[in-house]
């Protein structure tokens, strides 16, 4: 059902045509609150509004749940099978140096939404895609058995690990956790400084399972990967690194606030997943605290997940790893999801519509009964006082009235900048990269700066270059562009990057990003004049967000 405020938007494009520009403006004006970095806020007004904090787990209130259902897919060599291009081609059996051609492979996808659906599927192969949000997204563990050690080779390798050792600046705490589970005990033996192989190698010798944080940040497998899947989740996509001694455990039984793949990639590990155990831990909002062996009950899964194994579980299942005596372990967690549920949504929704509420609607003004703390309140609670049921019923119409005010857009698109801040830079494609900014000609030479500038034309062809890479939104005074491409590939290093779009630009940029994946002319843009349409064209391009059909040739 749509909201009075979407209503009106739509209302307004019926009756005549209304330029992008005006759309976000009006849209500001009747519906929604400025957005900020920080919260969602009503416009004109600049006041700084505060997010709810993240407070800690309730206390657990014992309940009785229905036994969530595991599933266990063993994956036949046949069953293997994934898209390429636009033919059906066997992908399935890519592993080890074929994971490299895979990527090679989806590279030659014109549309990244399309590459990332094609990841993922080749990531939970044999189960379809469709099936799997269906059937088992945030519902139950599943487990993938292959019989393939070499499915997933290429990922990620001890030899990987031990070289960015070597040759980058691996900090302990920031990139790497060195951790130990032993008689119940769960400790971190980070020391300050540098993770030299030294005494890294070290820290394994004695028994401690190592943790790299974002492995993204120094394998650019990974930063590939991790990039292409968050267009799918529409949600940041992270890793962790886990590499385990044999006989040893790392970590205590907990439950995580992410929704988590666990590719096995050397050795094995035997795994046991518990159900949440109650309903106030289904879903959670922040991952646990460790829990002891007592306090979890009865696994409903237990296994060993051997190299070119997938188990994935939601999050809020409990969930511990150990080796065997006989073999190290070597896995990585994709995980993605977290903070975007719903709840996160209306915390943005509901103080921005109560504010605006109280704005534009009298009876949110009105005063409260004088005597209203006679009756209401805890120590109240039990009374039967016909003036309590009066009170509720009051409480219950503003709230129904409330969601009238609600700035879904606007909060939506809070969500997105946010999205956008989290995720990682897209890693380009050679074709890519020779279209785009950074394929551009221009170098120092002979003592001097050559094949400066390019000349971009009404019939210079442009896209985005890629789906998800910017969104427009509006402060309520100028309308801005976020996006990804100057990203880093650490967790926010970099603040969020925007660039303001000229009212008289608005619309074009609007159609250039409905375009996507279609090429379309710079002079189809539709912008006020043939200027404004370069120059916005001019802009994207410099930021690295648009790439040309063909290279474009020097000035």
């Amino acid at each position: 059902m749509l909201m009075t405020s979407e209503i009106k938007i739509f209302d307004n494009m019926e009756k005549k045509h209304v330029s992008a520009f005006e759309l976000y403006q009006n849209a500001l004006l009747e519906s929604t609150p400025e957005v900020k970095p920080s919260s969602v806020q009503v416009t004109p007004k600049k006041k700084k509004r505060k997010e709810n904090g993240i407070q800690t787990p309730k206390p657990i209130k014992k309940a009785k749940m229905k036994p969530m259902v595991k599933q266990v897919i063993k994956s036949s060599p046949s069953e293997e099978r994934l898209e390429r291009l636009e033919e059906e081609v066997q992908c399935g059996e890519k592993s080890g140096e074929a994971l490299e051609a895979l990527l090679s492979d989806l590279a030659e996808v014109s549309n990244s939404r399309e590459r990332a659906s094609k990841l993922f599927q080749w990531l939970i192969q044999p189960i379809p895609s469709k099936s799997f949000f269906r059937d088992t997204w945030e519902k139950k563990p599943v487990l993938i058995k292959r019989q393939n050690p070499d499915y997933y080779k290429g990922l990620f390798s001890t030899t990987e690990f031990d070289r960015i050792l070597r040759q980058d600046d691996v900090q302990y705490g920031v990139n790497l956790d060195v951790t130990s589970y032993t008689s119940g005990k769960r400790e971190t033996h980070n020391p300050p400084g540098r993770a030299l192989p030294f005494t890294v190698w070290e820290f394994y010798e004695s028994g401690c399972s190592l943790r790299m944080l974002n492995p993204q940040a120094f394998s650019s497998t990974v930063w590939s990967v991790l990039s292409i899947l968050q267009e799918q989740f529409g949600s940041m996509a992270g890793a962790n690194v886990y590499l385990t001694p044999p006989g040893t455990q790392g970590f205590a039984p907990h439950y995580d606030d992410i929704e988590a793949f666990v590719v096995q990639l050397e050795g094995k590990k035997h795994w046991r997943v518990y159900n949440p155990r109650s309903e106030d831990e289904v879903l959670p909002v922040v991952s646990s605290l460790n829990f002891s062996q007592s306090e979890i009950g009865k696994p409903i899964l237990e296994v060993v997940l051997e190299a070119g194994d997938l188990l994935y579980f939601p999050r809020g299942f409990i969930h511990q790893g150990n080796c065997l005596p006989d073999a190290h372990s070597l896995h990585i967690t994709v995980s993605s999801y977290q903070r975007n549920s719903w709840g996160n949504l209306l915390a943005k929704v509901v103080p921005a519509a109560l504010e605006m509420a109280m704005e534009e609607d009298v009876d949110f003004r009105r005063g409260l009964p004088v005597d209203y703390l006679t009756y209401m309140g805890v120590q109240n609670s039990d009374k039967e006082d016909p003036r309590r049921a009066q009170f509720l019923s009051r409480i219950e119409g503003l709230m129904k009235k409330l969601s009238t005010f609600a700035p879904v857009d606007a909060a939506v698109d809070q969500k997105a900048r946010d999205y956008l801040h989290d995720c990682l830079p897209p890693m380009l494609t050679a074709e890519e990269r020779a279209s785009s900014v950074q394929g551009a000609p221009s170098r120092w030479e002979d003592g001097e700066a050559v094949d400066v500038g390019v000349t971009i034309r009404g019939q210079t062809r442009v896209r985005l270059i890629r789906s998800g890479i910017a969104r427009l939104c509006s402060d309520g005074e100028a309308v801005w562009l976020y996006y990804t491409a100057d990203n880093s590939r650490v967790y926010h290093k970099e603040e969020p990057k925007s660039i303001e779009i000229k009212a008289e630009q608005t619309d074009g940029m609007e159609f250039l990003i409905h375009a996507y994946p279609k090429f379309v002319t710079v002079g189809s843009l539709p912008c006020e004049s043939a200027e404004d349409k370069v120059s916005l064209a001019e802009l994207l391009f410099e930021k690295g967000l648009i790439h040309t059909a063909e290279p474009l040739q020097r000035s």
